[in-house]
């Protein structure tokens, strides 16, 4: 039976480095992010890099309607689902004293909302991935941030909906781990991607996490038996104080 994994936020970054992982061990994925062509490139990348099939669908997270559309298609094609991989996020900083509620609406929606609702229509496609392979069950793995678990000033909404995949996460594996489904959060400090270019100033790229830092976390996780449940990981940066980004 073909492992498959559903991944967000795919075409770059952490979700790229984990697509590239799974693709180089033959599984079958179903990827998305939201620009269509660079979606395709990296699709075409990924077949070439191993993986038994690959279905593209680019969707913007913050739509509702996205989450039904990316588990339909990935049911349709695989009919079961090996990992859930919920990558895709956003985050802009700002005081809570002067936050724009318009952006605040839309990282929850990206970063809460949109887990959620892939979670819950993956669940029973998830519960076929634990039986078609007893030994290691079906995983669920979340990217959430170090600003989830310690706080950082000017970070309070995307730390907010980070800390929320925590508790998601450690809710899931109270409700479905002894379904043989799995759930990980891995709340990494600044890693060095596009989205944290904004504070490369400050931060140098050369001292931020690395995105093969997070891919061999998920690569160990997927390889757990199914009776090992980890609900969170946090990795911090060398050098720093271990309560920060």
């Amino acid at each position: 039976m073909t492992n498959s994994a559903l991944i967000t936020g795919a075409s770059r970054g952490i979700g790229l480095g984990i697509a590239e992982r799974l693709a180089a061990q033959g599984y079958g994925l179903t990827i998305t992010a939201r620009d269509a062509s660079r979606l395709a490139a990296v699709a075409d990348d990924l077949r070439a890099a191993g993986a038994s099939d690959v279905v593209a669908v680019a969707a913007d997270m913050a739509d509702p309607e996205a989450a039904h559309a990316l588990v339909g298609a990935h049911e349709e094609r695989f009919g079961s689902m090996r990992a859930l991989v919920l990558n895709a996020g956003v985050g802009t900083a700002g005081a809570i004293a002067d936050f724009p509620m318009r952006r605040f609406d839309k990282t929850v929606a990206v970063n809460l909302a949109a887990p959620f609702a892939l979670l819950q229509r993956s669940l029973p496609l998830l519960r076929k991935g634990a039986a078609n392979h007893p030994g290691h069950g079906a995983k669920v793995v979340a990217v959430s941030s170090i600003t989830g678990v310690y706080a950082e000033a000017n970070l309070a909404v995307y730390g907010a909906t980070k800390a929320a995949l925590l508790s998601l996460v450690e809710t899931l594996n109270a409700e479905e781990s002894g379904n043989g489904i799995a759930g990980t959060a891995i709340a990494p400090a600044y890693v060095d991607t596009d989205m944290s270019e904004w504070t490369k100033d400050r931060i140098p790229a050369d001292t931020m996490l690395t995105v093969n830092d997070v891919v061999e976390l998920v690569d160990a996780v997927l390889r757990l038996s199914h009776r090992a449940v980890l609900s969170r990981m946090v990795l911090t940066r060398a050098g720093a104080s271990g309560y920060g980004a």
